[in-house]
């Protein structure tokens, strides 16, 4: 059995839905198909979300251009008459019912209802075509499958209730359709939506195989597997064939952007093979992730940009402690922030994080009612992995290093530009 898990990019208009298909009709089954929001909808959905909690601005408003988008591209692929119509409309239905009466609702309740509502829609309609190229096909809604607890816009899931429930309902089904479902989306026991965190369909692909036992989940993506470095950032990247689970887990770890950081974890523990795949051109063979003792035959480079530097000191420059710190870390969970670096010494606890807007300055608040915050913005963390000085001298150009940190496999430095 295999997991296809197609993103946003794959399925973002009608021909790119039609080379999704193309690829599933070419594929061996059993086959489960997890298929993420159509291009930039869920950005859309958090604004629709974000105007209605905030009372700011039309909902509706942004709902219908929303709508019209989906009505345009089911033009392109369906007769007047095909009932896929009747099915995006209702979904969008459920949307229009939350917004006509006021928020009382908590905002990652409200996020999660509304913001899942694209998986939803994306699956519908893609596999509504793959019915239309004759092949036998069913869609299942995720959130009768993957449970979690109640924590929303991060739900956890619940593995036992899972696999019991996948592994009783799904293998019949997969015997004799390709199933089509929605990455992203769970639900609790009392049936109420929760969602996995941003770009968590590779999550939901991992969840699906690890609790089938799937021989393998591809990934497909727009670059040709998984790259040494952004090509945004460099002119000359190399495809990486082969990587370790380890490698893999720590690449995510420090931010590279190609595999969900908690996809790994899952397959690693059932030892499923991960493929990360090219959708525009799904005859290349793209990385394999699996067991394996090879090592990186090449340096890898991560950049995250925007980054807040944040030091942290008692205000009696008495020692960082345990106590501090258990306070600081609960700190930055509770406001929902990563840590992508982090220095201590006897007085000091120094970070780098995203600089992720309003909860990043309502974490500064509260740190400052108890420590010495000084703050930095604007800079930029450099991570290698498998460094040397070449490739250290090679990112530094016009860089000044704020902080360093390396161990025997990895460096980081968080950078400013020298101008400034």
């Amino acid at each position: 059995m295999q997991v296809y898990k197609f993103g946003g990019a794959s399925v973002k208009d009608a021909a790119h839905i039609q080379n999704v298909v193309r690829i599933v009709q070419n594929a061996n089954t059993p086959l489960l198909v997890v298929v993420s929001a159509i291009g930039k909808t869920t950005d859309q959905l958090v604004k629709i979300t974000d105007s209605y909690f905030h009372q700011e601005g039309d909902p509706f408003e942004l709902l219908l251009t929303l709508k019209q988008q989906h009505v345009d591209l089911l033009e392109e692929l369906f007769p007047p008459s095909h009932p896929v119509y009747d099915e995006v409309a209702n979904t969008f239905v459920e949307i229009e019912w939350i917004l006509e009466e006021d928020p009382q609702d908590e905002y990652d309740y409200l996020y999660d209802q509304i913001v899942s509502i694209g998986e939803l829609l994306s699956s519908k309609i893609v596999e509504a075509v793959a019915q239309l190229n004759n092949l036998s096909t069913r869609w299942i809604d995720a959130r009768d499958f993957i449970l979690t607890d109640n924590t929303h816009r991060e739900g956890i899931v619940d593995w036992q209730r899972t696999e019991e429930k996948m592994r009783k309902d799904l293998p019949s089904i997969l015997d004799t359709s390709i199933v089509f479902t929605q990455g992203f989306i769970g639900s609790t026991t009392e049936n109420f939506t929760t969602t996995l965190g941003r770009e968590g369909s590779d999550y939901s692909a991992a969840i699906f195989a690890a609790s089938l036992q799937a021989d393998s989940v591809t990934i497909w993506k727009d670059v040709p597997g998984v790259l040494n470095a952004d090509p945004k950032w460099f002119d000359h990247t190399e495809l990486i064939p082969e990587l370790s689970y380890t490698d893999a887990i720590e690449l995510t770890y420090y931010g590279a952007t190609v595999i969900h950081p908690k996809t790994i974890k899952p397959l690693q523990n059932k030892k499923i093979t991960l493929n990360v795949r090219s959708f525009i051109n799904p005859d290349k063979l793209g990385t394999q992730i699996k067991t394996t003792n090879q090592q990186l035959r090449v340096p890898s480079f991560i950049f995250k940009v925007n980054q807040v530097f944040i030091s942290i000191q008692p205000r009696d420059f008495s020692f960082i402690v345990e106590d501090n710190l258990s306070h600081i870390f609960n700190m930055f969970h509770r406001h929902r922030i990563k840590i992508n670096m982090m220095h201590n010494s006897a007085i000091s606890f120094e970070v780098s994080i995203d600089d992720t807007g309003e909860n990043v300055w309502e974490l500064l608040a509260q740190l400052e009612k108890r420590y010495k915050v000084a703050v930095a913005t604007g800079l930029e963390l450099i991570t290698i992995r498998y460094y040397n000085q070449q490739t250290i001298d090679r990112v530094l150009v016009n860089k000044e290093i704020i902080r360093e940190l390396k161990d025997s496999y990895t460096c980081q430095m968080l950078v400013k530009n020298r101008d400034e």
